[in-house]
């Protein structure tokens, strides 16, 4: 670590493995589910901490859409199958559902025939659009095979607490789980023509009062504006990984960062969510909702944190970014662990409820497993499988979350590289924002989209003001590199580049209005514009072609809105780097 300055080095060495494992095992001595006693102990364990450190805390309490599951029974002939039912899952009938069982393996759309009228029985962890497919396709209910362990999941696709709009898209089908040696007993009854089954499952799903905790800690020269750091504290089981070793780390950070508060030219806002694991991320989707203005107007950027520190999580590399955001955590990844980067594109999950109000993210967890052969973690890995990682762990949302899988050396490594990357964000004096980087991809996937779409949709002007942004800000870095700038002309490039922000964010990342909430799945690059994918396989002048281009010429009258707003505000960064207008650049 000699690559680290004398500060860096000096905050590594405020931060205590021992300290950070005391945390942990506090916070994971209970079950915490969302809303209930046991959580809000940990909370105000949590808050005592943090003002012990001198920080101001608030713990409020909002009510949110909270699914806890109960008792479920599977039962094919006369056996009885140990099952579990799953989050957000309906329950059934007193007289349960009773209905043939059909195997259909590991889940593809060429099955999907095969399942109305029927119980389906798929391998892998239960995924919440594999469920929506088997129920517009007539399923009865659904038993996914996980592997050796149940792993808890929460079903549905609404982001937190669902909406008069929305509502109606919660899953409509019983689901239960098996591990699988029971797996194997089911698919040789359906095997032997024996597949008749029963099932029963209760799943507590209501409004229920859940708390937030929040903790400030002032930054001196734009105090307005704040990194906000989160991470949840509800759990399943003891959920000593995921998510006491996180909440651990957001204490220790919180401890060592205190000590630096004539150091820090922004704020940090600490948040401690609920209902995330119970709620489909009803904790930040409800703060966000809340507070979208300041979060819009002052918040730079937004980390996350969970599930770190795991025995055997050696790789480092793949840890979620945005393209603005990876020079970051390539620097801190590299200094630390002597790992190249890579990084990986986020998918809409983990709490990322401010994408909608253009906010900047970098990091979901840090470590993960190595991909290998381990039939423990099989199934794990084809929910996480990236090019070396294989996600948190065999034991993640099973009853053996315990204390004995987190690492201590590998917890401390993953907090010094969230409290060196927070650090840098706060003490920088140029928020470091590589907005060129998100334009490079926004201009890639745009290119792909024009190849895909051919002569169906016209890109050129989007195309036109890309290339004008980043030739603006390739200059602007340029400059930026070069110059000599005021504390007052700091603030002020920094607002330009959270207003770069505002519209950049939102074209990459969400689908919908910036007010609402996107569904919680995988979403491509530009989502708004996706549906070119499906233009380019329609014949022109069908009926479906009008329909798609209708849909289209709107989302992109969307992205090019954006694109102008950025461009404008790239244009006054780069005038008030020069102090003159340089009259090159025309907004279109």
């Amino acid at each position: 670590m000699d690559n680290l300055t004398v500060t860096e080095k000096e905050i590594i060495s405020h931060i205590s493995a021992n300290q950070l494992m005391d945390y942990n095992k506090e916070i994971a001595k209970e079950v915490r589910l969302s809303g209930s006693e046991e959580e809000l102990r940990a909370f105000k364990y949590v808050q005592k901490n943090l003002e012990s450190f001198g920080i101001e805390t608030e713990l409020s309490f909002h009510d949110a859409y909270i699914s806890l599951p109960g008792k479920a029974s599977l039962k094919a002939g006369d056996t009885e199958l140990a099952c579990i039912t799953h989050s957000m899952a309906p329950s059934t009938k007193e007289r349960g559902i009773t209905g043939e069982a059909v195997y259909i393996g590991d889940y593809s759309g060429e099955k999907l025939s095969l399942c109305k009228g029927k119980v389906s029985v798929v391998e892998g962890i239960a995924s919440p659009e594999v469920i929506a497919k088997l129920s517009d396709a007539g399923t009865l209910a659904a038993i996914f095979i996980n592997g050796p362990y149940t792993h808890e999941m929460i079903v549905s696709t609404v982001w937190g607490s669902p909406t008069s709009e929305n509502i109606s898209q919660m899953p409509k089908i019983p689901v239960v789980s098996i591990n699988d040696d029971t797996g194997e007993i089911l698919k040789q009854f359906i095997q032997e023509g024996k597949g008749q089954v029963e099932l029963h499952t209760k799943v507590e799903t209501k409004w229920t009062a859940i708390p937030t905790l929040t903790a400030d800690i002032k930054g001196e020269d734009e105090p307005e504006n704040f990194v906000l750091f989160s991470g949840h504290i509800d759990s399943w089981h003891y959920g000593a990984m995921d998510n006491g070793s996180a909440n651990a780390t957001m204490l220790e950070v919180a401890r060592v960062l205190s000590k630096y508060k004539g150091h820090l030219k922004r704020s940090i806002r600490i948040a401690f969510w609920s209902g995330h694991s119970h709620g489909r991320y009803a904790g930040s989707q409800a703060y966000c909702d809340r507070h979208w203005e300041e979060i819009h107007e002052n918040c730079v950027m937004h980390f996350y944190i969970d599930s770190v520190g795991g025995k055997g999580a050696t790789i480092l590399s793949e840890s979620n970014c945005m393209s603005e955001t990876k020079d970051i955590a390539a620097l801190y990844v590299k200094k630390i662990s002597g790992q190249d980067y890579i990084g990986s594109r986020y998918g809409k999950y983990a709490d990322q409820s401010f994408w909608g109000a253009g906010v900047p993210s970098l990091f979901m967890g840090m470590s993960e497993q190595p991909l290998s052969n381990d039939p423990m973690s099989k199934k794990v890995f084809q929910v996480f499988a990236g090019k070396e990682a294989g996600g948190f762990g065999w034991w993640w949302h099973t009853v053996e979350d315990t204390i004995d899988k987190i690492d201590p050396a590998n917890l401390k490594r993953d907090c010094e590289i969230y409290a060196l990357s927070i650090y840098k964000v706060l003490t920088d004096p140029i928020l470091p924002i590589n907005q060129l980087a998100a334009v490079k991809e926004i201009k890639h996937t745009i290119i792909e989209y024009q190849t895909t779409a051919g002569d169906k949709v016209d890109l050129k002007m989007t195309m036109e003001r890309l290339n004008n942004l980043e030739e603006v800000l390739a200059n602007v870095q340029s400059d930026l590199s070069s110059s000599d700038l005021s504390v007052e002309k700091q603030k002020e490039i920094n607002k330009l580049m959270m207003a770069i922000s505002r519209n950049l964010v939102p074209i990459n990342y969400v689908r919908t209005d910036v007010f609402e909430h996107d569904a919680a799945i995988g979403l491509p690059p530009i989502p708004a514009l996706s549906s070119i994918k499906l233009i380019a396989a329609v014949e022109k002048g069908t009926h479906d072609y009008h329909l798609l281009r209708t849909s289209i010429n709107r989302q992109l009258n969307k992205v090019n809105y954006l694109l102008k707003n950025a461009l404008e505000q790239a244009i006054k960064l780069s005038t008030t780097l020069n102090e003159k207008r340089s009259g090159n650049y025309v907004s279109n």
